[in-house]
């Protein structure tokens, strides 16, 4: 999405947050985007009218003038009915006026509707799953509410943008904007004044110089595309080509004149092959090196946006570039199915900005500086979901809170990563983008639990349940006592700083240092309140550090020496139900007298009951894969049968 730098984002969302544009810079045009989500978020994620059919390739053949606000032409879309049709729907603006609809050269009937949209009528029913064709002629100026469509001026000469998410691609081109359908393919010929350049997604097919001064330039890209991500600029551009990667793919600049003396921009723009490698080592192959990658400047005035294959600029910082570039996996070739999932774009890209800062910009001082000022940004509120409520698609703070959808979305990814291990992790991500019903296409929060429970066979629903559904976070209260075996006491109880979630299971990073400089570090499994832990630690321990890399989000925790703890209070809460996951069998540690116990799903309905015995086991073989509740006297387990 686009991003707001680093002044009017500062002073627009971040307040108290210091060095910000040093650190996440988040995705912006904050203002603009407000305003388009006042003008449309009442609108549904899917239109129900362009179910009925596939959009496979379009063709946008028009003439553009940057002097003048105005498009006319036409767009040609190939599509293929999933059912049988007598009309079809395309998105489209009230302010530009459809004047021919032309199917297999006959003139076609067609409305303009209230609804923004044209539907059109066929003569006679066409069939399912037989690719189709039609050409709408229309002009007139774009509409001005989603600013998706601009003009004005860079350096006294003329410019051209749009700049079309979330909802401003049907003000300047018929097409179809659910998040469901992808357009396979898209061919721009735009016709201007020869002095302009035009700069667009896929790779530049040809440049034509016309009669009367005009130039026809057509550029193609054959992977699939959301149409919030279909985007040109027109002006007076220095075309910058290069290569990058390994093995090379096109690097390819469009820049004002003016920013081609910039040497600290020209230094940036180089450094974007760095953080490249860097992704594509970490990421996996960037998705459209058939292409290209590149940057456009234009002038939405300190606003980046991933468009794909050629982010379009107007800021230049490294964590700017880091932050379009990271889109380009998580964003443009895997798109979130629907605005509610926006932290699928907005966390993954922020979580790149982690990355290069890690890998490239940062020391680790700086490095761990930066996850603080994040963490304190998140925790500023006690409450709020990273997951945007249907109820709240009209509030545009929701859809686009930097502290929810971009700083919190970075974290839950930052928190995945520590959860699962690097490698895991990042292998892990790399599968869930180019798993066949993901890549270069939509996904929502349950397709990415279900690609990391395919990846690792660990299921993820109620880390997913507390960090993107629920809100807040948790605070620890950790107290330790090093015992006379070589052994410490570790007593973890938490509290919630919002009643949607009851309780955070989370691995907890422990560091323990030792009188002379040694250093033990341990992963304590907290999976409820006022659990106890007994480790070995071969040294006299002088202190006990918590999150010593803000591995976890929380706020003012405690950790504290308690020489009140004891062996008997271990023993006394050592209760336990294991193996999770678990495939037939379930053992049961801390009860030696018969019980009766029940099984319940997730959502309280019952499956299983019975008497357990003690040290047997209980047969669960007949369950089905799934996360589980065992109640057992008065208590209650969360399990997972595999």
């Amino acid at each position: 999405m686009k991003k707001l730098y680093p002044l009017i984002l500062c002073t627009v969302l971040f307040g108290s947050l210091h060095s910000q544009n040093q650190n996440i810079e988040m995705k912006g045009l904050i203002a603009k985007e407000m305003k388009s989500f006042m003008q449309k978020m009442t609108a549904p994620n899917i239109n129900p009218n362009t179910l009925n059919y596939d959009l496979q390739y379009q063709r946008m053949d028009v003439s553009l003038d940057p002097a003048v606000y105005n498009i006319s032409g036409s767009v040609t879309s190939h599509f293929k009915p999933n059912q049988t049709m007598s009309s079809i729907y395309f998105d489209l603006a009230n302010s530009l006026t459809v004047s021919q609809v032309k199917y297999h050269g006959v003139n076609l009937n067609f409305q303009q509707l209230a609804t923004k949209e044209v539907k059109i009528d066929f003569p006679a029913s066409i069939a399912a799953n037989v690719l189709d064709s039609l050409t709408i002629q229309y002009s007139g100026p774009p509409a001005i509410n989603n600013n998706a469509f601009s003009t004005g001026s860079q350096n006294g000469e003329f410019i051209l943008s749009t700049l079309s998410e979330p909802y401003g691609a049907q003000d300047w081109f018929p097409t179809k904007q659910s998040l469901n359908d992808k357009i396979d393919r898209f061919d721009f010929k735009i016709t201007t004044p020869n002095q302009y350049s035009v700069a667009a997604n896929g790779k530049l097919m040809s440049e034509t110089l016309l009669s009367n001064n005009k130039k026809l330039t057509f550029w193609r890209t054959m992977y699939p595309t959301s149409a919030y991500l279909i985007a040109l600029v027109i002006t007076n551009f220095v075309k910058l080509n290069d290569t990058m990667g390994n093995p090379p793919f096109p690097f390819v600049n469009y820049v004002y004149p003016t920013t081609v003396n910039n040497t600290a921009v020209m230094s940036n723009i180089e450094w974007t092959k760095q953080i490249m490698n860097t992704f594509e080592t970490y990421f996996g192959a960037y998705p459209f090196r058939n292409e290209k990658y590149g940057h456009m400047e234009f002038q939405y005035g300190g606003v980046c946006m991933e468009h794909q294959t050629m982010s379009s600029m107007s800021s230049w910082g490294k964590s700017v570039i880091a932050h379009e570039l990271a889109h380009q996996w998580f964003g443009d070739k895997v798109t979130c199915g629907a605005w509610n999932d926006i932290w699928l774009n907005e966390g993954f890209a922020t979580f790149g900005e982690h990355l290069a800062n890690e890998k490239l910009l940062m020391t680790q001082a700086q490095f761990m500086s930066y996850l603080q000022d994040q963490k304190n940004y998140i925790t500023s509120s006690p409450g709020g979901s990273t997951y945007v409520a249907d109820a709240n698609l009209g509030n545009q703070g929701a859809i686009f809170s930097g502290r929810l959808s971009y700083a919190k979305g970075g974290y839950i990814v930052r928190m995945l990563k520590w959860i699962l291990g690097d490698t895991a992790f990042y292998q892990a991500i790399k599968e869930y983008h180019s798993r066949p019903n993901l890549a270069y296409s939509y996904a929502k929060t349950a397709d990415l639990n279900a690609s990391l429970l395919q990846s690792t066979g660990k299921d993820f629903t109620e880390f997913f349940n507390n960090w993107v559904y629920g809100e807040g976070y948790p605070t620890y209260d950790i107290r330790w006592r090093e015992s006379s075996n070589q052994t410490i006491t570790f007593k973890i109880a938490q509290t919630q700083s919002h009643p949607s979630v009851s309780f955070y299971e989370m691995p907890l990073p422990i560091k323990v240092n030792g009188t002379s400089g040694q250093v033990a570090y341990f992963t304590l499994n907290n999976t409820s309140n006022n659990q106890y832990f007994v480790q070995s630690v071969p040294f006299p321990v002088v202190s006990v550090e918590f999150n010593y890399e803000y591995q976890v989000l929380e706020k003012n925790s405690t950790v504290t020496k308690d020489t009140t703890l004891s062996t008997e209070d271990v023993e006394k809460n050592s209760f336990a139900l294991y193996p999770s996951p678990a495939k037939n069998e379930l053992y049961l540690r801390g009860l030696d007298k018969t019980a009766d116990y029940t099984i319940y799903f997730t959502d309280g309905k019952l499956v299983k009951a019975g008497i357990y015995q003690p040290n047997s086991s209980i047969n669960i073989s007949e369950l089905i894969p799934g996360v589980y509740v065992f109640k057992i006297k008065d208590r209650n387990i969360k399990f997972v049968k595999e």
